[in-house]
């Protein structure tokens, strides 16, 4: 067994139900001893992958690399550390696995850093899977599963969690769930490890409160002044709405359908009021775009991470404050009627004013454009759908505190291009999308005005194909990316850029038997992070399930 790769979660799979046989026993959380940390978790840098191997085989073999990615490690500090073990389970179906997570001991209830850390193993035939982990009905963890080899892969996943620290004070629940099927078929049975590692010490403020919805209603602290709302949107679970930038308006003839077509807008309200929204992030899945050996070694964005879309309310505190439950919804726009395919769980984060029991406060501004979406089929030969959308909203509200008046404006622009082509029988299949998130958020009060200006840009560039003897091949090339700028009195107080972009193209024959299929693939993935904080730079390589290349840039 090749080995296991650190998978970093600096960037963010779908809630599944479901009453099935198998689920591990119920056990609680174990806290090891405080201790020195160990040399070698000093740097997860530490954990990087073998040295390639310069032997390629010609196509596929019965198993291969490790997942792999580029992304950085999650750093952690040195000195005292706690690890207490969250859950340990195998899923075999839909069953969660329950258990009791107690506070660990010897590392104060205060932390420089939580680390949350995942090893999985699996090994014959399964599908990517998706699953959660809560913590008190906290979401705190959503990730999928790669695809295994027939001789069993194992992977690991790391995120930092130090925003849930009020979480993690208390005795609570715990209840993880990556659903599964095992059958004479599908016979990869998930085998999943989570612990969390506190480090002793204080780092960044972080939230006061960690809250959870309780249908659909919201009760903050009334002396609330600073609230973050965080949703893991997620399309998925089969059907269509896994593969919503696909979709097509309903008089185009494609498997596909969604009344107006892709254009997908996460939007959460209060109170009935419009108070964000957001482009969703275009996961692709481990199993996506009908070919699994272009993510067997090297994932998609995202794909083990799924990052919450952040929304800043504070500009409702003054409005949430007054001590009543306050109605919080989040829908997904463009979902035809009734059909499932998104899970939005909610978390709210709110920073309180230490010395003010009643932070009052008001909205003063709530405008929201008019949302355009507008998908054009053109028939023909190869039929085409040409689609345009773009949302606006900006909000604003103060709230006086201790320490003045506060007040914090909310800008968000949204944008989606996309151009659909495909022949009759889907053959060949072929889509450019590009989805831009712009949001500034200034907060005005206690010193200079601060803003924060980021710029999201999302890309998938993507080409299927049916040849000669069902020969299977999808040319794709994925991009997530952020520009992020901090302006204090007008001037740049710091920036940085992201690039993560992935490119893969594999070929492999349909409806044939697994050993028969005769794949061959390249992916690569290069991941990119310059700014005021430094540079981050990292490229991996693959062929035929071999990783083939790693290179550090900076």
């Amino acid at each position: 067994m090749k080995r296991r790769i650190v998978m970093s979660m600096l960037a963010g799979a779908t809630l599944l139900a479901g009453t099935l046989l198998g689920a591990a026993p119920a056990q609680p959380a174990q806290a090891q001893p405080a201790q020195a940390q160990p040399a070698q978790a000093q740097s997860a840098q530490a954990q990087s992958a073998p040295a390639p191997s310069a032997e390629v085989p010609a196509e596929f073999g019965s198993d291969w690399h490790d997942p792999v990615t580029a992304a950085p490690p999650v750093t952690r500090p040195s000195g005292k550390w706690c690890q207490v073990t969250l859950a340990e389970a195998r899923f075999r179906d839909f069953t969660p696995y329950t258990g009791t997570y107690t506070p660990p001991e010897g590392c104060g209830d205060r932390w420089s850093k939580v680390v949350l850390r995942m090893d999985g193993k699996v090994k014959g035939r399964q599908f990517d899977r998706l699953g959660y982990l809560h913590l008190g009905g906290v979401e705190i963890f959503r990730t999928s599963t790669p695809e295994p080899s027939p001789d069993g892969i194992e992977w690991s996943v790391e995120k930092d969690v130090t925003r849930y620290s009020d979480t993690f004070r208390a005795r609570h629940d715990v209840e993880m769930l990556i659903g599964n099927v095992v059958d004479d078929t599908y016979t990869g049975i998930i085998d999943v490890k989570v612990t969390l590692t506190f480090y002793e010490g204080r780092g960044a403020p972080v939230p006061d409160r960690v809250l959870t919805l309780h249908d659909n209603a919201l009760t903050t602290p009334r002396n609330s002044e600073r609230v973050v709302a965080e949703v893991y949107a997620t399309g998925s679970g089969g059907g269509c709405e896994e593969y919503w930038y696909l979709t097509v308006p309903s008089n185009a003839p494609y498997s596909c359908q969604a009344d107006n077509g892709p254009y997908r807008e996460v939007q959460i309200k209060v109170d009935g009021q419009l108070a964000g929204i957001a482009a969703p992030f275009p996961t692709v899945w481990t199993g996506g775009w009908s070919n699994p050996f272009l993510w067997y070694v090297v994932p998609g964005p995202r794909a083990l991470d799924i990052k919450p879309i952040e929304y800043d309310l504070t500009p409702f505190a003054g409005l949430l404050n007054d001590g009543r439950a306050h109605r919080v919804e989040v829908a997904v726009v463009g979902v035809p009627e009734g059909q499932p395919g998104w899970s939005t769980p909610v978390n709210v984060l709110v920073w309180q004013d230490a010395k003010r029991a009643h932070v009052t406060g008001k909205l003063t501004t709530q405008t929201s454009g008019d949302l355009a979406d507008s998908s054009t089929y053109t028939p023909g030969s190869e039929h085409r759908v040409d689609t345009e959308g773009d949302h606006r909203l900006t909000v604003a509200g103060y709230v006086d505190t201790s320490h003045g008046r506060v007040t914090t404006t909310v800008r968000r622009s949204l944008a989606n291009t996309s151009t659909h082509r495909w022949a009759d029988g889907e053959n060949p299949d072929t889509l450019k999308a590009t989805w831009t998130d712009d949001e500034s958020v200034t907060v005005d009060g206690r010193g200079p005005a601060r803003t924060t200006r980021t710029h999201r840009t999302y890309t998938m560039d993507g080409t299927t194909t049916i040849g000669a003897g069902d020969r299977l091949r999808t040319v794709l090339t994925l991009g997530d990316r952020a520009d992020v700028t901090m302006v204090r009195a007008g001037r740049r107080a710091g920036w940085y850029r992201l690039d993560d972009t992935y490119a893969g193209d594999a070929t492999y024959t349909i409806n044939v038997p697994r050993d028969q299929r005769h794949a061959v693939g390249t992916t690569s993935e290069r991941y990119r992070i310059i700014g005021s904080g430094g540079c981050y730079d990292r490229s991996v390589g693959t062929a035929q399930g071999v990783l083939i290349r790693e290179r550090d840039g900076c």
